[in-house]
């Protein structure tokens, strides 16, 4: 495999060092099969152990990078003989690179795939659209007691920024996504992100919650109908809560400590991750009012 000219003019080792002196990681796409999903590029089924050999060589040293390895052109056989040969590839290769299985979740890689990688699809492909976004983080959801540090369920890109949802289901995607721990990869133009898009994906507290050390993923603990809440523990003996109204109008939903998994006795500061804001000693449960699409997004740390 060699980098194509055309769009690599100076070669991929020269476009890792310029990533990487911008503070980013550099990401690598490859397939289980022939031919990637474009049906232009080739992929790494049978050349395992060399294409390996050559994305370490494009990375500086003793720096963590990805390979994203998808499942197209692919000539039947199932993934959990396809994937461990990368797997094993990869380590060999005398390099750490991060390991994204994407199977689109067919054979419910949440099963076998923590022994070779350290990521994978859990859903298809997402799309720029509401009932996308959120069939994925329902498909997902049921893989959660699969997933810990290193190991992570993941139900696609982010979609922030893209156009095709609003500012408040945006922020329900980026919100949903941090709670569950998924991986959370931009999927707009950098290049042309604006001021909202920005601010939604640069919100520190909301990704310290996808990057809390404890490695629990959050998920669906009450859902009456439309409205929602989901929750999951942060180290220090937080926890992450996020009210969720998927319906079409504008609704109180509430999460009860019952809930969320703390003691009916607790008293608990909340701070509002969107709002930047905190409310103290909370007894009992915790609500809001919140738009159709909306959500609100809460740390709560026990007194």
């Amino acid at each position: 495999m060699v980098a194509k000219a055309s769009a690599f003019p100076s070669g991929i080792k020269a476009l890792a060092d310029y990533v990487h002196s911008k503070g980013l990681k550099l990401g690598i796409y490859s397939d289980a099969g022939s031919r990637t999903c474009s049906q232009t590029m080739p992929g790494s089924l049978g050349h395992e152990e060399q294409d390996a050999k050559t994305f370490a060589s494009w990375v500086e040293f003793n720096r963590v990078d990805y390979l994203k390895y998808d499942n197209c052109d692919n000539p039947g056989t199932s993934p959990k003989e396809r994937y461990p040969i990368m797997s094993k590839a990869l380590l060999n290769s005398g390099r750490k690179i991060f390991f994204s299985l994407c199977e689109w979740g067919q054979e419910d890689p949440a099963t076998w795939a923590p022994s070779i990688g350290n990521s994978w699809r859990t859903t298809g492909d997402i799309s720029d659209d509401w009932d996308s976004m959120t069939s994925r983080a329902d498909e997902n959801d049921k893989w959660a007691s699969y997933a810990g540090p290193g190991v992570w369920n993941d139900p696609d890109m982010l979609e922030v920024g893209n156009g095709g949802m609003t500012t408040e289901e945006y922020r329900s995607h980026f919100s949903i996504w941090a709670l569950v721990k998924a991986p959370l990869l931009i999927g707009c133009d950098l290049q042309s992100m604006d001021s909202t898009t920005l601010e939604l994906l640069s919100n520190k507290e909301v990704i310290a919650v996808n990057q809390d050390r404890l490695g629990v993923q959050g998920k669906k603990v009450k859902s009456d109908g439309n409205l929602q809440v989901w929750a999951g523990p942060l180290s220090a003996n937080k926890v992450a809560v996020v009210l969720w109204n998927r319906g079409s109008s504008r609704a109180t939903v509430t999460a009860s400590w019952s809930d969320i998994g703390l003691k009916s006795t607790t008293v608990a500061d909340a701070r509002d991750l969107w709002m930047h804001s905190t409310q103290s000693s909370i007894n009992g449960q915790i609500s809001a009012d919140i738009d159709s699409h909306a959500c609100k997004m809460y740390v709560l740390t026990p007194q």
